[in-house]
């Protein structure tokens, strides 16, 4: 019962990491916008809804969509003056908003300080966060077989290029901005009332590299690609800490010695260019060329 108990954490925790990865890809792997405080947005959510839940009693699924409406505004608020800035340069401001929020949360007092906050109720489970995956993972399609997201796709393909047919390219970043940062608005409420107990670190820098590494290793703009880096690096530090003893105390150096051999071998990810979007738009594009 226990070992059963103790795989359904690991499912449920594998769908989270799902939203967080594809709600990244979203905006560096589509957008092409290298976001270094993403695990911010997961924080925000779920802090919110926590608060929510605990200090006004408001119900599960209303906390859960009020702290992801959060991550959003503070992910369009944090957009409109970063989103100005490219390569580099972004992903230094997105990194120091991450430090910025983590501080505040380490200093409030609603927010618990670095005690973080306990008594969480344990709501969400295996059913729940599979249908906020399949949900999540909908909508996103749906945003990408339209205009808004071929216009997501034309920025992170040339954005001087985009910006001369038309499309106005600040508008369509802070847009993606905010839609990833609603997804991780979701993942992070549903990890609260999960774990039942949230604090700052859980929300840090090293998060964000977590999340950036399941997309990195599964594909950059591919959402089967960021789905199975998530499963990928989610369930590999557990099975290296039942493998022995030993392995377990290093299990972090096997973690980061298979991302650099996965560099070297395939930077590209393990399933570039392979996206259902990608497919998509080719198609097209030769269905055009033999109208002509």
């Amino acid at each position: 019962m226990k070992r059963m108990n103790y795989y359904l954490q690991v499912l449920t925790v594998i769908g989270i990491n799902i939203i967080l990865a594809v709600s990244l890809n979203l905006v560096s792997g589509f957008t092409g916008q290298l976001s270094l405080g993403h695990a911010t947005f997961m924080g925000i959510g779920a802090y919110t809804a926590t608060l929510l839940a605990l200090k006004l009693h408001v119900p599960f699924i209303p906390s859960l969509i009020f702290g992801a409406a959060m991550a959003a505004f503070f992910g369009f608020i944090i957009g409109v003056p970063t989103l100005r800035l490219k390569g580099d340069y972004l992903a230094i401001a997105t990194l120091g908003f991450g430090e910025i929020m983590k501080n505040i949360l380490l200093n409030l007092k609603i927010t618990g300080g670095p005690m973080g906050l306990r008594g969480i109720p344990k709501v969400t489970n295996i059913y729940i966060v599979a249908a906020a995956v399949v949900v999540v993972i909908f909508t996103l399609n749906r945003i990408m077989i339209s205009r808004v997201g071929k216009s997501f796709i034309a920025i992170r393909e040339d954005e001087l290029a985009a910006e001369a047919m038309g499309i106005n390219t600040t508008n369509y970043k802070i847009l993606a901005f905010t839609i990833g940062a609603f997804y991780a608005g979701i993942a992070g409420g549903l990890f609260a009332f999960l774990f039942r107990y949230i604090n700052p670190n859980n929300f840090g820098f090293m998060k964000s590299i977590e999340i950036l590494c399941m997309v990195v290793l599964g594909g950059m703009g591919n959402t089967a690609g960021a789905i199975l880096g998530a499963a990928l690096l989610t369930v590999l530090p557990e099975f290296l800490r039942s493998v022995s003893p030993l392995i377990s105390q290093y299990r972090m150096v096997f973690y980061g010695l298979l991302l650099v051999v996965m560099m070297i071998v395939r930077p590209q990810g393990l399933l570039s260019n392979t996206s259902f979007y990608f497919r998509r738009i080719s198609v097209e594009k030769n269905a055009g060329k033999g109208g002509r």
